[in-house]
Parts: C-alpha cells; structure tokens; sequence
C-alpha cells in the first residue's frame, strides 16, 4: 500500500502557483501560547494543494520516480534510490528521513520559504529569519521514535533564537507517532552534552551535563527526569497544521504501531538573522564549505535570509525561490520593519514628553 492510498480520503488537487497571497497574522493569544507553552499549533495554514502536492513527492521519492534519482545525476545532487526488489514498505524504510534537500530539489526550497510559514516565524523569532535547515519525515508502519530531546543542543545560536516549523503532511496520534511536548520547558536551560567544550549552558551553575539524549529508552535518557518536571502532551495534528516550537523545549516522538499508516512531515529549522551560528561548520559538502569564515567559523553564509535583513552573511535560494535574500539590497532595506522611534531624547538624555 502506497503512503498516499494509506492516508488520503480527499481527491486530487494540484498547487497552484497563482493562488492568492493571505497574509497569516498571528493573533495575541496565540503569541501568548507560544511563549507560555513553548509551542503552537495553528490549524490548516498550509494550503490543501500544497499538501497533496508533498503527499505526490513523498509517493514519487519511494518509487524512485524523481530524476534527481537517476544513476546519472552527478553525485552532489543524486538522491537514494530504493533496491527494485524491496517490497512498497521496505522503500519508504530505505528513505524514511532525508536532510537538507533544499539545496538538492526546488520545491523543498520553497517548502522551507512558504510564505504562510515565514509569517509566523517572524512573528515568533523575527523580523529578521534565516532559514537554516530541512528534513523531510515519512515514518512509514514500524518506525521507531526519537526520545527527549532540544534542537537546540543540535543547533546552537547565539543570540539563542533557534524555532522549527513542522508541517504535517499526514494525519497524526498516539498511534502513528504524533510528536509530545513537555509544555513549558523551553524555559529550561539547554544541558549540554557529556563532551568537554561542546555547545551547551554549561557556564550555569548546576546544569548537569547529560547523555543519551534522543535515546527512546527513558531509562536511559538523561533528560527524561528534566521532561517529567511537566505536562506531557501529545500534538495531533491534520493535514496542513503547522506546529512551532522553540529551540529549548524538550519534546519527543513515540513509534508508529499501525500497520498502514505514515506519519509524514516537512520539518525547517529558523533563526533571527541577527543570530551569529557555527552549526555545519567544518562538516558541510565542498559547495557550501567555501561559505564558512576560517578565522571565526562563522556559517551564516551557508543560509538563507528568509525575511528581513542582517548584518550577517547569508545564501541566495538556490533555485531563486523568491525570499528577503532575492530582493535588492536597497528596497529590503527599506522595508524592513525596525523601531522607528524612541521616547529617550539622545540630546538630553532625558524622556519626551507625550
């Protein structure tokens, strides 16, 4: 059974590129939430043609029907290709988690500059986003999960700005795999691992390096005693929700028990453009390595400005998906959104009167 045929009840329908353009405005109480829990969950922002047409990709990816496939691709932008004589279940196993193919396919490009996504991000993290990272999620029948975890143990940012946005493409609970939130802990310093100088808040008095992490045996798992200290709670989720959290929250996802349903989803990862980053450095492909600072290791280059503007270096979209990084310099400049004012007369140094 393909994973479309396994989860999709609505008929066909296919993007469309001219469809109108809707600002999303985040309301109060959803800024409120995000800050209180952590976390938000905001129903159907991703269009339904956009989530069939990620439902097709997945479908097309299995079976090995994307050229990018094709033993004749030039090795850097050759994806997996499933053995032919894997069973349906086996090929969606052999591809079941793929990172950074935006900067192998187009439309994981423009899944990571939705614009209805990119307007909630930079309410949450913004004005200023750049797009850091993708991974492309199916969880077919039988997968395991991941334990305890904080992305940003995996990402660090300094100013600490790290949020993700994951869509689903599939209907998920308990029973596919929905992914658990421990409500409230971003609050939580990030525990830095047992490894002497890496990233973590290990300068706080009484932060406990930890190991383990992502381990799906709480036993195990070093940060399962941090996560019990809150309200634990599954995120269902439909086609088309998008659900954001913060770098520090603990969360986790458990195994998909069906027998015929994926647990599909399209995951990016965002900072504050302002935010100076070394993740990748030293490890990226040789395209990309020409982007770090030797003298700093600074890789803000390797990325996308989303929305805004930075004094920071940044990527231009590979295949021009139109963004922040695409516009003239000038014009962004011009419209970015920045404190236009302030009370403090710096003359005086004394407050205006109103």
């Amino acid at each position: 059974m393909s994973p479309s045929s396994a989860t999709l009840s609505e008929p066909t329908v296919k993007a469309s590129a001219t469809a109108a353009r809707v600002p999303y405005k985040v309301s109060i109480d959803e800024y409120r939430q995000y800050r209180r829990d952590g976390y938000l969950v905001i129903r159907g922002l991703v269009p339904a043609a956009d989530i069939q047409e990620l439902r097709e990709h997945t479908d097309d990816l299995i079976a090995g029907r994307l050229p990018q496939q094709h033993p004749d691709t030039p090795e850097a932008d050759r994806l997996p290709l499933p053995a032919a004589d894997l069973t349906p279940l086996e090929k969606a196993q052999f591809v079941a988690r793929i990172h950074m193919l935006h900067r192998k396919l187009p439309l994981h490009e423009r899944y990571m500059l939705h614009p209805r996504v990119l307007d909630v991000m930079e309410t949450l993290i913004g004005p200023d986003v750049l797009a850091l990272q993708t991974m492309l999620f199916l969880k077919p029948p039988g997968s395991m999960g991941q334990g305890w975890h904080q992305d940003t143990y995996y990402i660090p940012t300094h100013p600490d700005t790290l949020g993700a946005a994951w869509i689903a493409i599939d209907a998920c609970d308990e029973y596919n795999g929905a992914m658990w939130m421990a409500a409230g802990s971003h609050v939580e310093p990030v525990f830095p691992p047992r490894i002497d100088r890496a990233y973590g808040d290990r300068h706080l008095p009484g932060v406990t390096p930890v190991h383990h992490v992502s381990d799906t045996d709480d036993a195990r798992n070093e940060l399962s005693p941090i996560a019990d200290r809150y309200p634990q709670l599954l995120v269902p989720a439909q086609p088309g929700d998008v659900v954001f959290f913060n770098g520090h929250i603990l969360h986790r996802s458990k195994a998909n028990v069906t027998t015929d349903r994926f647990r599909r989803s399209f995951v990016s990862h965002y900072c504050n453009a302002r935010s100076f980053t070394q993740w990748g450095a030293g490890t990226e492909p040789d395209a990309y390595a020409r982007n770090f600072d030797p003298d700093t290791l600074m890789s803000n280059a390797s990325y996308i400005l989303a929305r805004g503007d930075s004094h920071l270096p940044f990527a231009q979209p590979r295949f021009g998906t139109p963004c922040a990084a695409t516009q003239d310099a000038v014009e962004r400049r011009k419209n970015h959104r920045y404190i236009h004012g302030a009370m403090g007369n710096l003359t005086t140094n004394d407050m205006e009167k109103k």
